[in-house]
């Protein structure tokens, strides 16, 4: 029901699509901190207190999976049912949840709540969303289910019956929805050699990050050849990204003892293959973060600064967007006057709209990283790998986080708000402004040196 209230607050705020975003997700958060600051969300019956309850409920609502206690040893049954719940809202969004409660209530489903819809699923039109959204909750059940059952033929044997169960359905949700919480106490260190679970939570963070319409494209298209060009440059950037952090990382850290060169041929192909992955915004590792090589983590940090896909559960700045300006690059190199890629023109305002969102991360990147350099007693590196991870809701961390200050928090909580949020509602919102002044007037050309 919170949902629903929720949504019918925003209706009587009067708010545009993209602030009713903003309200909804924050008023989300705050109600998680609050069932999370309860004495009986924590193991020793003690309030956590509101400042980290409030940074575990946005880590989870934001899908990031930073933490600043260990999930498996802190929080109690009921706690890890809330962020559980707080993952699986938050990596579909609270409007698409909300909008199954109301169709089950037998509620009607506005143009306002189409159009808040369309900016949450970074959907083209309103046209198709209420089917679209019960496709995505059809998918999204189907497709945790699966991954929970693989994961049980390794959780159950190794933890029982219903702790393994509870464990296969908990890491298939936090994998699927790009959150990256684990409640087993060290992420996937345990099973660094573990095919199936390597296997299993790597092919959950692809799909949870490739996006909705990606899957309705292939199934109905069939062909690569077919598909949309948004599919096309999906499939291509995140096919790019997991082969270069594939031979990145298994290069990088062959031989280093604390990372892959304690294990075994195989688990070295698999650590590599996982943490070429998990950065498209998961955060599980299965090695130890803190021991990678300067060269690794700045090849980790440029992934999750990517991310994942638009409409997806990942956070980035997308594939997308990275896309359209490796395209715009070419096209310059080889002295195309416009922007192709598979025999088709990118406009030029999608151009536009791509730097906007490169720059607005950048901003806030960049603002957040001066603001810990000032306030925290770590590392620049350290620094930036926290922040970046936070502002594309990855969830990796090099150990810093729970040695942050209030401020500290604070400005991660911030970031990883903005990040879920803050890019993408940016670059609707200066389309909108420039689509509304088109055709009123233009200025005279004129040109500055560039290069």
């Amino acid at each position: 029901m919170i949902d629903i209230n929720i949504k019918d607050g925003i209706d009587r705020l009067k708010l545009n699509p993209a602030q009713a975003l903003v309200v909804g997700f924050a008023g989300l958060i705050f109600f998680g901190a609050i069932l999370l600051n309860l004495p009986i969300a924590s193991q020793n019956g003690n309030s956590i207190g509101f400042i980290d309850a409030l940074f575990t409920s946005a880590s989870a609502v934001c899908v990031t999976g930073l933490i600043v206690v260990n999930t498996a040893a802190h929080w109690t049954l009921f706690g890890k049912i809330v962020i559980l719940v707080l993952i699986q809202i938050g990596g579909l969004g609270f409007m698409t949840m909300a909008t199954l409660l109301a169709l089950l209530l037998g509620k009607k489903i506005t143009l306002k709540d189409r159009l808040i819809m369309q900016e949450e699923l970074n959907q083209f039109t309103i046209s198709g969303l209420v089917k679209l959204t019960r496709y995505i909750i059809v998918a999204t059940i189907t497709i945790e289910a699966i991954g929970a059952f693989f994961l049980s033929f390794k959780f159950i044997p190794t933890y029982g019956l219903a702790k393994g169960i509870w464990f296969s359905v908990f890491h298939s949700i936090s994998a699927f929805c790009n959150a990256g919480f684990d409640i087993i106490g060290n992420s996937m260190e345990s099973f660094a050699e573990s095919f199936i679970v390597n296997f299993t939570i790597g092919v959950l963070v692809i799909l949870g990050g490739l996006g909705y319409s990606i899957y309705l494209d292939i199934s109905n298209k069939k062909s690569f050849k077919r598909l949309s060009l948004h599919s096309k440059v999906v499939l291509l950037i995140t096919g790019v990204l997991l082969v270069v952090g594939f031979v990145a990382v298994l290069f990088l850290e062959f031989n280093n003892d604390a990372t892959l060169g304690q294990l075994s041929f195989k688990g070295k192909i698999l650590g590599s293959m996982f943490q070429s992955i998990v950065p498209r915004t998961a955060g599980f590792n299965s090695i130890d973060m803190g021991a990678i090589t300067n060269a690794t983590a700045f090849i980790i940090i440029i992934l999750m600064f990517i991310g994942g896909s638009p409409g997806s559960t990942a956070g980035g700045i997308k594939t997308t967007t990275v896309g359209c300006i490796l395209f715009s690059v070419f096209s310059v190199i080889k002295g195309y006057k416009d922007v192709e890629i598979y025999k088709k023109r990118i406009p030029v305002e999608l151009i536009f709209r791509a730097i906007a969102v490169i720059g607005i991360g950048l901003a806030i990147v960049v603002l957040a990283v001066t603001i810990l350099s000032i306030t925290e007693d770590a590392s620049f590196l350290d620094i930036l790998f926290e922040t970046v991870s936070a502002f594309a809701t990855v969830g990796l961390s090099r150990g810093i986080t729970s040695n942050l200050s209030i401020v500290g928090r604070l400005i991660i909580t911030f970031t990883m708000f903005v990040g879920r949020l803050g890019p993408l509602t940016m670059a609707f919102a200066f389309a909108k402004k420039q689509r509304s002044k088109k055709g009123l007037y233009r200025y005279p050309e004129d040109r500055i040196i560039v290069g």
